[in-house]
């Protein structure tokens, strides 16, 4: 096993061809240790260099709309009336505590998302 940092591209390049050799490994071989060893290589550069921004608290709402194929009207009991439901997607009103626990609860949004600071489209 000769296991390196990872430094820059082309040596994440040529680990992910590596790891990709080494998919198929037994459990409980050396070829899986050097697996586990490399994934965790590359989940750090990945986390390090390829950092993904997390959603604003109303795009993490659209984005599980989109997911559970719901409609604004299908949060009216979650979030209040149709109108409040609309001042929310649209960034007119912000998220109240109890909207957060009902969005959190009903659709499963991690709260850390929910409690995330946003601009709202007020004049």
């Amino acid at each position: 096993m000769n296991i390196k940092p990872i430094k820059n591209e082309e040596d994440y390049s040529q680990t992910l061809s590596y790891i990709e050799s080494l998919m198929d490994a037994k459990p409980n071989t050396p070829q899986m240790d050097e697996l586990e060893v490399l994934t965790t290589l590359v989940e750090a550069y990945e986390e390090q260099h390829y950092k993904i921004d997390v959603p604003d608290p109303i795009e993490a709402i659209k984005f599980r709309m989109e997911q559970e194929g719901l409609k604004q009207k299908d949060l009216v009991t979650i979030v209040g009336s149709k109108s409040r439901v609309s001042e929310i997607l649209n960034k007119k009103r912000k998220l109240t505590i109890e909207m957060i626990r009902n969005l959190h609860k009903q659709l499963h949004i991690p709260v850390e998302s929910l409690f995330l600071d946003y601009k709202t489209n007020c004049a």
